[in-house]
């Protein structure tokens, strides 16, 4: 696990096509993963997400396009290819019965040079588990002797599906502090994830399916909505005695807060708006908006736009 290779592509495709029937579940997918990279392919289920990795994995044929894995086409799991690839998938079978060592031995054993399992164990910080049984860790622990598993092979590019689904906040930021170290380890990841923020943090470039089409990629802060999304200024109303009927004039449209009393205005000027909210306040005999914050689109905020659009978009031209 060197960076020998960063820069170069670990992984091209080119127009990748897969069909069942008449359906395009695949259309003209193109992506490049760098060496040594964090790579994210976002998308709704059934965007393409499962088929399109299970093909770059070598599980599935594919109908059209060139796939290029580390030098080599994945179909048929060339020998030279399976060393040099590790796999996390999802949900995965775990041996209930043997210790944590014992289980990343059972992997170890199915490489040529593998890491020694103590190295393995530590690069997921289980090394202080390594004689429980498999069977009594936690949901999060579980999900790292999964990693464990797929990288004592020593590989150069490891596959992770949905690697944190299940897990508390604790263990998922673990998780991350794991996949952050894999970076810095030379290792290459195609990560799929429905977490935006997991993304947003870990991810060096992304990428959206829908309907089975790239629709958007690069850096997760520079994906763009199809359309301009405004800054949302919010605060919250804390007694039911506050002049919501004022905000009228003061916002220039009718304001109606939600349930819990919060109020978000979006607004491309919020400097501006928050003078003229202090100003109302102030007029109201208040000194304080609860919790008042400027929040900026966030990626999932793009994500789902980006989603939306596309989706009516192909609706319409199907």
């Amino acid at each position: 696990m060197d960076r020998a290779n960063e820069g170069l592509n670990a992984l091209e495709v080119e127009g990748l096509v897969k069909c069942y029937d008449d359906r395009r579940v695949v259309d003209g997918v193109d992506l490049s993963i760098r060496a040594g990279e964090i790579f994210c392919l976002l998308g709704p289920n059934g965007a393409g997400k499962t088929t399109t990795v299970e093909i770059l994995e070598g599980y599935r044929t594919r109908d059209a396009g060139r796939v290029s894995v580390l030098g080599l086409d994945p179909e048929g799991r060339p020998i030279g290819l399976r060393s040099r690839v590790g796999i996390v998938l999802q949900t995965t079978g775990s041996f209930e019965r043997l210790t944590v060592a014992e289980t990343v031995a059972q992997f170890a054993g199915l490489y040529p040079d593998p890491l020694p399992v103590g190295e393995a164990l530590a690069l997921v910080d289980l090394s202080e588990r390594s004689e429980v049984r498999s069977g009594d860790l936690s949901g999060g622990q579980r999900r790292r002797l999964d990693v464990a598993c797929g990288l004592v092979g020593r590989p150069e590019l490891l596959f992770l599906d949905e690697p944190t689904t299940g897990l508390d906040p604790e263990a998922r930021r673990r998780m991350w502090g794991v996949l952050e170290g894999l970076r810095t380890q030379g290792v290459t990841v195609l990560l799929t994830t429905h977490y935006m923020e997991e993304a947003a943090h870990l991810a060096d470039r992304v990428s959206v399916l829908v309907g089975g089409r790239v629709v958007a990629g690069g850096p997760p802060e520079t994906l763009a909505p199809p359309e301009p999304i405004l800054p949302m200024v919010e605060f919250r109303l804390d007694t039911p005695d506050w002049p919501v009927g004022e905000l009228t004039a003061v916002v220039g449209d009718v304001v109606v807060p939600d349930a819990e009393g919060w109020v978000r205005i979006p607004t491309a000027e919020p400097t501006g708006l928050i003078v003229r909210l202090a100003d109302w306040a102030r007029s109201a005999g208040r000194t304080e908006l609860v919790d008042l914050a400027v929040r900026r689109p966030s990626l999932e905020d793009v994500y789902l736009a980006l989603v939306d659009h596309h989706a009516r978009w192909m609706e319409v031209s199907r």
